[in-house]
This record gives C-alpha cells, structure tokens and sequence, in this order.
C-alpha cells in the first residue's frame, strides 16, 4: 500500500515542462502528483493535444496547475515561465523535472527534504544509468562535463545535463534575465554554470534515468548534429565568462582554503 502524498508546500513545487511527449506526460504528472503537491506543468506549444488532457486533470485537482504556451519556445523558456509565476505565487524553489518518462518521479520526496535542509543550495541528480542509456549520449556528457567543471573552477557539479534539479526561484530567475541564452537545450549546463558563479553550491544525489524505447511511450525531441552545435556555442560564450570572471572565482576559492601548514 502506497502512502498518500504530503499536504501542499508553500515553499517547493513541481515544474515539468512539456512538448509533444504524447501519452507519456501524463503517467509522469500522476507519477509527480503521488509524490508531491502542487506540480505545475508548462505546456510549451505543445501540438500532440496534451495541453487539453492535462487541462482536464487539473479541472479535478486543484494541487495540479497547468499553464499553456501559444508557440513552442524551448525548454529554458518554459522553465522561465514557470519560474515567473512560481515567485509571483510565493514560492521559493522549484524541482524541475522533464515530462518524458526519464526522471525518477520517486525521489522528489527527497530531493525536496535535501533542499530544504539546504535552501542556498542547488540539488542536482546524478545520473545513474542503466542498459537503455544509448552510449553515445553517455559518452557526449562526458565531455560537457568537463568543460563544466573548468567553467566552475571545480565547484563540484555532478552532472551538467541531467535536468532532475531543484534550484532556488528567485536566483535562477536573477540570471536568466540577466542574458538572452538559455531558452532551449543549452539551459540545463548554463544554469548549473552560472549559479555556481553566483556562489550557490551544487548537492548531487545518485538517480536513475531510463530511456524510454518507442513501444514504450519513449519520445526525445535531442538531434545530435543541432544540439551539439548549441552545446558547443553555450561552452564557447561561458569559457568568454569564465575568463572574465577568474579572479574572483579564484580569490573565493583562496579565501575558502584552510589556513596553511608548514
């Protein structure tokens, strides 16, 4: 028997944006809603008519609220959008999670509990993947990885591209207006990156992603040849950040380090 999910926060909500994920958004909301109340889903121009189903769910469950965007505009600015409305509303954190089926609706409970042990912080998920994973998407997060971590100055981001996270509203929102990038496939690393110049320390916690087959309700909107090219401007202008910001990354790591020792 499954408990029920707790009462609603005032503080942490759901965020799932979503774009012609067909049936599978809504095994992944009802997945969220056993999990955690309120869960908002942004719907970003989506034309599979899900933003009409899910619609209808949140008719019949006022912990469940759906806003609809006339024209898809990429992830990061649905997230964006979701954000806006968040903070208006009073919240202050928000786990974003995708609506394909991948993130491991089960561990919002505590991925929740994490943030708000540590509000200033950013939860991030460690993928841990298994047989379904195709290689060459591992393979090609290792390599944004480590351009994350030279970003960072080694500031200890797990993962730069899993987008099962929990970030702080209003410091996210803080730095997305503060550049027009960061609207699509390159918001996930981006946001990590320059939050961690902003100070916020990275938590990572071990979750498990699955990648869908087609028979199973599996859909992935990534083409390598595109999103590697978005990938590989969004590392070049944050290498152009990282240079202008150096000295004072590394005179917060200096003031950081532990008196010295002869």
């Amino acid at each position: 028997m499954t408990s029920p999910p707790p009462a609603a926060s005032r503080t942490h909500l759901v965020l799932i944006p979503s774009y012609n994920t067909g049936e599978q958004v809504y095994a992944t909301v009802r997945a969220a809603r056993a999990q955690w109340a309120p869960v908002w889903v942004v719907v970003d121009g989506s034309t599979d008519g899900t933003a009409a189903g899910l619609q209808a769910l949140a008719a019949a469950d006022p912990l469940l609220r759906v806003e609809v965007l006339a024209q898809n505009q990429g992830k990061g600015a649905a997230v964006l959008h979701g954000l806006q409305r968040a903070d208006a509303a009073g919240f202050t954190h928000v786990l974003a999670m995708d609506s394909d089926g991948q993130h491991p609706a089960e561990l919002i409970g505590e991925f929740m509990r994490r943030s708000q042990q540590r509000p200033e912080a950013m939860v991030l998920g460690r993928p841990v993947f298994d047989a379904s994973a195709p290689l060459l998407r591992v393979r090609g997060r290792r390599v944004s990885n480590a351009w994350t971590n030279l970003e960072t100055l080694g500031a200890g981001v797990g993962d730069s591209l899993f987008g099962f996270r929990v970030y702080p509203v209003r410091a996210l929102i803080a730095v997305m207006r503060g550049q027009r990038w960061m609207r699509r496939f390159d918001f996930d690393t981006e946001a990590v990156v320059r939050l961690a110049w902003r100070g916020l320390k990275p938590l990572n916690v071990d979750a498990p992603v699955k990648y869908l087959r087609a028979d199973e309700g599996g859909v992935s909107h990534f083409r390598y040849g595109r999103d590697n090219l978005l990938l590989t401007w969004m590392h070049t202008r944050l290498m152009f950040g990282f240079a202008l910001r150096l000295p004072a990354l590394l005179w917060r790591r200096w003031r950081r380090l532990p008196p010295f020792q002869p």
